[in-house]
């Protein structure tokens, strides 16, 4: 009996639809109930009122593939890759079901049995694979996007109708693109700034491809911040792009690659903490080690470089930081980013920052958890489905805010866009900007 076990076990491997290695766990999707928990806060649910494109539907389909019942065809890999893996339903879930790990295995074995043609192969050469690992290319497109900006092509193929080339929604993206710095700050960072006052800890800043080609200044507000608060700040040139848009994509074997390059660049400082201000970034730098399950060697490398990570809200509350003195006398809301509060469980430590700003209101945000819509390159993948979620997010914020806040590049990209199509006067801010901005005017009134 005992030798009969392995080959009923090789049998149901054999009928599996996963044929590829780093397939979904059955401890994963075997411990969900279809309780329906998570119907009321899924976003596609919501939208399409369809079954197979809800957590528990999703799970479902993954679960019979897995089993061989389903072939991995349309019928799975379309609820698999509409879902926005925002998460929201871990956070409802009574069993514990990972659905974001799930999801996102089930994309790489679809990655694997149909490489991506067409518009989303392009998406994936061009972007994925051939620009956001490489700095070199990063700064090249940054600088051309400043010289677009600041040299009057902008105007010239705006009225000239160039644009209308691009996808619809690439060209509303084009109208909300921040103003790109001359520098990333990467470059413009020293690698080493030494902590104000007492020193707390060592931290390694994590710079970014898209917040640093689009956010420098971000990057450089939390840079302030971290210094201000006691922390040594390291900034390692070696440093690449986390890979979270490449696990959305499921393109898992690039995504290891870039993994492995910051997981041995990270731990060669010795920094106590890798500070981080990009929720998306933020959530798949704290899952390496799912992507190194199977590695005897980069999954304990992945577990320690994981256990350092931390977002700077969460690192400024955790070390303690200092209440600013310099009044900001604003009225905000706060979007609570998907990866931030449903993967990574920050939600409190943002408001305690805002909440210590002299003169800052905070008005909060209704159903500020559910998605608005970006979710990586969703907005681009899937715009209709994006829009919708959009203008949801944007009925729900206050007549009474003058500024939105988060802790997303992505979000802050799609809620530019959102003000942009309202014409409605509000700023799109980090929060962390805030802070930095009650710092520097306390210091300037000394």
């Amino acid at each position: 009996m005992a030798k009969a076990e392995p080959e009923l076990v090789q049998m149901s491997r054999q009928v599996s639809s996963f044929r590829w290695p780093d397939a979904p766990e059955e401890e994963k999707f075997s411990v969900c109930v279809h309780c329906g928990f998570c119907l009321d806060v899924c976003p596609t649910y919501q939208e399409l009122k369809d079954e197979n494109h809800s957590p528990r539907g999703r799970v479902l389909l993954i679960k019979e593939a897995a089993e061989g019942k389903l072939p991995l065809d349309e019928s799975v890999i379309d609820p698999v890759f509409t879902c926005l893996d925002c998460r929201a339903c871990e956070t409802v879930c009574p069993s514990g079901v990972q659905v974001g790990s799930l999801i996102e295995t089930a994309r790489g074995q679809a990655h694997a049995a149909y490489p991506p043609i067409g518009r989303a192969g392009a998406l994936e050469r061009v972007f994925l694979r051939g620009v956001f690992p490489h700095r070199s290319r990063l700064r090249a497109i940054g600088k051309f996007i400043r010289f677009y900006q600041r040299s009057g092509l902008r105007t010239i193929v705006r009225k000239t109708g160039a644009l209308s080339i691009l996808p619809h929604a690439a060209r509303e993206m084009e109208a909300v693109i921040p103003e790109v710095a001359a520098d990333m700050a990467v470059d413009l960072l020293p690698e080493r700034i030494p902590a104000r006052d007492a020193k707390k800890g060592t931290a390694v800043l994590f710079t970014g491809c898209v917040m640093d080609v689009f956010f420098a200044a971000v990057n450089e507000a939390t840079a302030r911040v971290a210094v201000r608060n006691g922390l040594e700040l390291l900034v390692p040139r070696e440093q690449v792009c986390c890979g979270a848009l490449q696990i959305h994509a499921g393109d898992r074997e690039q995504a290891r690659i870039l993994a492995k390059t910051n997981i041995d660049v990270f731990l060669a400082t010795g920094a106590d903490y890798l500070v981080i201000n990009a929720a998306g970034c933020g959530a798949a730098l704290k899952e390496y080690p799912d992507l190194f399950r199977d590695d005897p060697i980069y999954g304990e490398r992945a577990r320690a470089f994981s256990a350092r990570v931390r977002d700077i809200s969460e690192l400024l509350v955790e070390v303690g930081f200092a209440a600013p003195k310099g009044h900001i006398n604003r009225t905000v809301t706060y979007h609570d980013a998907c990866h931030l509060c449903h993967a990574q469980h920050i939600r409190s430590q943002p408001r305690q920052l805002l909440r210590a700003i002299p003169g800052l209101k905070l008005v909060e945000l209704p159903d500020s958890e559910r998605c608005c819509g970006s979710a990586g390159i969703y907005n681009l993948t899937h715009p209709d489905m994006a829009s919708a979620l959009l203008e949801r997010k944007m009925d729900d914020i206050p007549e009474t805010a003058d500024a939105v806040v988060m802790g997303n590049p992505g979000c802050m990209m799609q809620i530019r866009l959102g003000v942009h199509k309202r014409q409605r006067d509000l700023d799109v801010l980090h929060t962390v900007e805030l802070l930095d901005a009650a710092y520097r005017k306390e210091a300037a009134e000394q």
